[in-house]
């Protein structure tokens, strides 16, 4: 007989690594949780291609993956400190701010505590309904290994966690397999691929382009960058201590509690404390580059803001970009060696692994504890990770809540009736999955 897992987590990124935090702080003694997570990549790895040298975090590292659920855990930021033997020198950067190398450095030691929780190199392609007695009473999840091997898993409960998918504008995916043109989520990786391009677009006005712009400028070889925006001027976030209130956890009642048209004003007051805006101190590099090319003369760094993308074609000599500038009411083309595109996550995936579930799950509407809402014969809980910004608010993708969320996902877990379990740290390789080569 197949093994029925209590809880199959899909990715193991920070909301997921968090889940396997409070699950494992939480369970009662003799209450043991049988929980897998299955992640596509080989290892864990945040943002990887994103780890620029002079990057850090937007966030306080209080914000970690625990502490504002049990400031005891083991799991704190600061714990992480004490066991790497740098507590005290981090004290004196006087910082609330690590580098992003840093709390990859933090994820990835969290991480490694649940190695044996966590199934890594698979991808999860589909999920499907188990019925039984007139009802749906487990999902199989199905997934392949790097090798292309089918694994096929049943679970009670599912949590989804896979993060954002890299937005790409209409205009730009014919060239989707272009190698020249790729998403910022590639951007380390891909940029290295094209060796020492001599003229670069990035295109957008938010943190991941102006971090893009600046590692550009500053690279060997100098080359030619034009970042390109339809807004006005490069906004800093705010995050005044008011407003940085909308971050906090108990926002998140409030926001829940309200109609859905009072939710879509909120997410439309507070939209640039989030997206399209980056930190002051960043825009402020940015303005200190353009002044220096303008005291030694030059035009290798251009800001093209308020410009339109209008076309976008590819051939043997570069990408062409037609720029539409609203300001001068002018349309040009310009030829690029790579172009960038800092444009964004969409949080829609999530739908099409579930697709076969449709028929039990309608508008994919979640409860106040992240569980999406099914029809009575649909037994297993199925809870979404970082794709509830609109019922829960502007937090729900970013780290600013996901040691709480997570506490809250968990005792519901917990809480609902469950079958035999074995402990958490179980061997997955001692599961007995079902395998199947796959084509």
């Amino acid at each position: 007989m197949q093994h029925v897992h209590d809880l199959i987590g899909i990715g193991f990124g920070p909301s997921n690594i968090a889940l396997a935090i409070a699950l494992e702080e939480k369970r009662h003694a003799g209450s043991p949780f049988d929980a897998l997570f299955i992640e596509k990549q080989l290892s864990f790895a945040w943002h990887p291609h994103m780890l620029l040298d002079h990057a850090h975090m937007q966030i306080s590292f209080l914000k970690d993956l625990a502490t504002l659920r049990n400031p005891t855990s083991h799991f704190t930021f600061i714990n992480y400190l004490h066991e790497k033997g740098r507590l005290t020198d981090f004290v004196n950067l006087k910082s609330f701010f690590p580098s992003r190398h840093e709390f990859n450095d933090y994820l990835s030691w969290a991480a490694e505590q649940f190695d044996d929780a966590c199934a890594y190199g698979e991808e999860v392609f589909e999920v499907l309904p188990e019925e039984k007695g007139g009802e749906v009473a487990l999902l199989r999840v199905r997934s392949r290994n790097h090798s292309g091997k089918l694994v096929e898993r049943l679970t009670r409960n599912l949590v989804v966690g896979i993060g954002g998918m890299a937005n790409i504008p209409d205009s730009f995916r014919t060239l989707r397999n272009d190698p020249r043109v790729f998403h910022s989520s590639t951007y380390l990786q891909d940029i290295a691929q094209i060796g020492n391009p001599r003229r670069v677009a990035v295109v957008g006005a938010g943190q991941s382009a102006a971090e893009i712009f600046m590692d550009l400028q500053g690279r060997p070889g100098t080359p030619q960058v034009d970042l390109i925006t339809r807004a006005r001027s490069i906004r800093p976030a705010d995050d005044s201590p008011f407003v940085n209130e909308i971050f906090n956890a108990e926002f998140t009642d409030y926001t829940f509690s309200r109609s859905e048209a009072e939710r879509a004003a909120l997410l439309d007051e507070f939209w640039h404390t989030n997206y399209a805006v980056a930190d002051l101190e960043l825009i402020q590099q940015i303005f200190k580059s353009f002044y220096q090319q303008r005291v030694i003369g030059g035009n290798r760094l251009r800001l093209l803001r308020r410009h339109d993308i209008r076309g976008v074609t590819a051939d043997g000599h570069g990408v062409h970009l037609t720029l539409w500038d609203q300001n001068a009411m002018r349309e040009s083309t310009v030829r690029y060696d790579a172009v960038v595109l800092a444009t964004g996550y969409a949080r829609e995936h999530h739908k099409t692994l579930l697709s076969p579930l449709d028929p039990y799950l309608g508008d994919y509407s979640v409860d106040r504890h992240y569980r999406l809402q099914g029809t009575p014969d649909f037994r297993p809980a199925i809870y979404l990770q970082g794709a509830c910004e609109d019922s829960h608010g502007l937090s729900d993708t970013l780290l600013s809540v996901t040691s709480v969320r997570t506490g809250e996902i968990g005792s519901a877990l917990l809480a609902t009736p469950a079958g035999p379990a074995v402990q958490v740290h179980q061997e997955h390789q001692e599961h007995q999955e079902h395998e199947a080569i796959g084509t």
